[in-house]
């Protein structure tokens, strides 16, 4: 099973995933009938959650049901417990949207929920990061995870996001993070495909980030929060959710 989900997440593009991935995942699920795991997103219980990822796919990790990874389902938890998120009146913009937030998202009624992306058929509005096309001050809420590394120019998509937020705001920015490497590691003059892919973990991807992340944010022109909500949860609910145990929240603001 792993080494079909690795040649499949490095061979079809992510447009194509996003349309088909959830109807083979429900399939699948049929085969994963347990309750020893438990996907804070969606409620569904299994006996484990399928592998994922590119080189070396991670046991228990996505959610057949809704397919929320590991830090989808940490994010979720960090909205429901640390912020104003799903009772506050919300003016939202969802970079990149996840497909196990998109039907929630826009269900929720205190919500003006607005997803864009560059290719995505998921999001309604199909937008370069680098020039997102609204005006300043226009948001409440500004999600956009595992997307800055993808991006040429990090820095002026970080600014883009802040320019369109209120300042009363808040926007959660995650990207992977490589904990062994003391700065974010970046070289424009890589261009060979398989090179990209072992140094930055996937052939699309213009950066590694390292410990320096979150002062890599404040480039952006961003104040930002370390919140450790992952790392010091109980084990026993980890293990329950198969959360990320050493995902730093970064919450940013102006």
């Amino acid at each position: 099973m792993k080494s079909i989900i690795s040649w499949t997440l490095r061979n079809i593009p992510r447009k194509y995933l996003q349309l088909v991935s959830h109807f083979a995942m429900k399939i699948y699920a049929i085969f994963l009938r347990g309750t020893k795991v438990s996907c804070p997103v969606c409620k569904a219980k299994f006996s484990k959650f399928v592998p994922y990822g590119r080189l070396e796919p991670r046991d228990n990790a996505l959610c057949p049901n809704c397919l929320a990874l590991e830090r989808h389902r940490l994010m979720y938890m960090y909205l429901q417990q640390k912020t104003n998120f799903f009772n506050a009146k919300l003016k939202v913009l969802h970079v990149a949207p996840e497909y196990c937030f998109i039907d929630r998202f826009e269900k929720m009624k205190n919500l003006d929920y607005i997803t864009a992306d560059i290719e995505s058929p998921l999001a309604k509005v199909k937008m370069d990061l680098h020039h997102i096309p609204f005006e300043e001050n226009t948001f409440d809420v500004v999600f956009c995870n595992h997307v800055l590394e993808h991006v040429e120019d990090d820095i002026q998509c970080m600014r883009e996001m802040r320019r369109v937020l209120k300042p009363t705001g808040w926007a959660i920015m995650q990207s992977p993070q490589d904990w062994s490497l003391a700065t974010t590691f970046e070289d424009k003059t890589i261009t060979d495909p398989k090179e990209r892919e072992r140094l930055f973990k996937q052939d699309d991807h213009f950066r590694i980030y390292g410990k320096d992340y979150n002062k890599r944010l404040e480039q952006g022109g961003w104040k930002v929060t370390e919140d450790k909500f992952g790392v010091n949860m109980p084990p026993d609910q980890i293990k329950r959710f198969a959360l990320p145990k050493d995902e730093i929240i970064y919450l940013c603001q102006k």
